[in-house]
């Protein structure tokens, strides 16, 4: 669903709440400009990304939160130290010298902290998954909308140069007409992080209850159902699903396993696997069409030809080699682009759309689509029924 659309859609525009700023950015950078940027939250995925900013031209990462001391010591390492360090985010908010922030804390506190750094005029990059919460998702879209900020949602995939060419394979036609989707991220491993106190199970376990998280679905699932709204321009119109806790008997109160159906307009499905105690496959999207079927991984593509569809060498642009009899059995031809990291690409997308004052590929808007769609399958799931959009 696009911008407009989904201000439609969410009754903003009607409500009057979208303002001249909504629509033409504003911005103090010019090319040479240097982000300073807080990270929030320096568990695995926030700690991660310090290093990667590092590495990007034109930021820096001027300071560092996390309510736990060892992460923050960790953080604060990988600056070599040069970073300032906060255990509150909300008087690292108060920095002027800090242009934007990166919020990588669990899910249940994106909102308020978003709503915190939209106050403060900082630029945000919001890890995946937006919001917890429908209301929540709307009223953070709302506040975006009033406001001059550039907002990245965390679905890295979206800057990836490889899913943004299969994206326009598909568009043009390479698999023919579509029909369905069949996703999974499969891991054996109970998915813990080690306690070194009793006391912060729920701090650094927030994956496992559902105060905090949204499991499985809101942590894996929301990377391909991003991808998939992405290629077919607009949200699921019913969703189902179920899912339990089978293997892992730990106390945890999200699910160990999760089975996830989305249905489409013109009658295409999208399934949605992800496991904790068989690996075979790992991540993995297939699209299927009626002249062949697109597989992706973390960083390849091949397509596989219906027979009768096989392509020759160059026919297709971005997609090498040839096959003879490239039917589902046999050997995919690869398709072939340049591109970087995910996570990199994804930073420095987010450093060209503050110093250009332009929209980001996965913005509020394309993130707000996919946190809906999260927070419906976990209803569906939850609560045993049909959810539709």
């Amino acid at each position: 669903m696009k911008r407009r659309d989904f201000i439609a859609h969410s009754g903003l525009a009607s409500a009057g709440l979208i303002t001249a700023s909504a629509f033409g950015l504003m911005s103090k950078f010019d090319k040479n400009t240097t982000i300073n940027i807080g990270v929030i939250g320096t568990g695995d995925r926030g700690g991660g990304l310090i290093p990667l900013i590092n590495q990007i031209e034109g930021l820096n990462v001027k300071a560092v939160c996390d309510v736990l001391p060892f992460r923050l010591e960790n953080a604060l390492a990988k600056t070599d130290k040069k970073a300032l360090a906060y255990s509150d985010y909300k008087e690292l908010l108060r920095n002027k010298e800090i242009d934007a922030v990166l919020i990588a804390t669990p899910f249940s506190t994106h909102y308020e902290i978003a709503l915190a750094a939209i106050e403060s005029g900082k630029h945000i990059y919001c890890e995946k998954t937006l919001v917890k919460g429908l209301s929540e998702i709307d009223n953070l879209v709302q506040k975006v909308s009033n406001s001059n900020i550039i907002f990245q949602t965390g679905h890295q995939y979206h800057s990836s140069r490889l899913y943004s060419h299969v994206v326009e394979l598909i568009h043009k036609g390479a698999i023919g007409q579509l029909s369905a989707f069949e996703c999974q991220w499969n891991r054996n491993g109970n998915w813990r992080r080690p306690v070194p106190d009793p006391s912060l199970e729920r701090a650094i376990n927030w994956r496992m209850y559902r105060e905090f998280s949204g499991g499985l679905v809101a942590e894996l699932c929301s990377h391909q159902i991003d991808f998939i709204n992405w290629v077919l321009g607009e949200n699921p119109k019913k969703i189902m699903g179920t899912g339990s806790i089978d293997f892992w008997k730990d106390g945890r109160e999200t699910f160990d396993n999760v089975h996830l159906l989305f249905e489409y307009t013109n009658g295409i499905k999208a399934k949605f696997t992800c496991l904790t105690n068989n690996a075979l496959g790992d991540y993995q999207i297939k699209v299927h069409g009626n002249k062949g079927t697109i597989l992706l991984d973390y960083s390849k593509a091949w397509i596989y030809y219906e027979k009768g569809y096989e392509k020759e060498i160059g026919e297709l642009d971005g997609v090498s080699g040839a096959t003879t009899n490239a039917y589902l059995q046999g050997k995919g031809v690869p398709i072939e682009v340049l591109h970087t990291d995910p996570s990199k690409q994804a930073l420095i997308d987010f450093r060209d759309a503050i110093l250009s004052n332009k929209q980001p590929l996965s913005n509020v808007y394309t993130g707000a689509n996919t946190a809906k769609s999260v927070q419906l399958a976990l209803n569906a799931m939850y609560n045993e029924s049909i959810v539709y959009w």
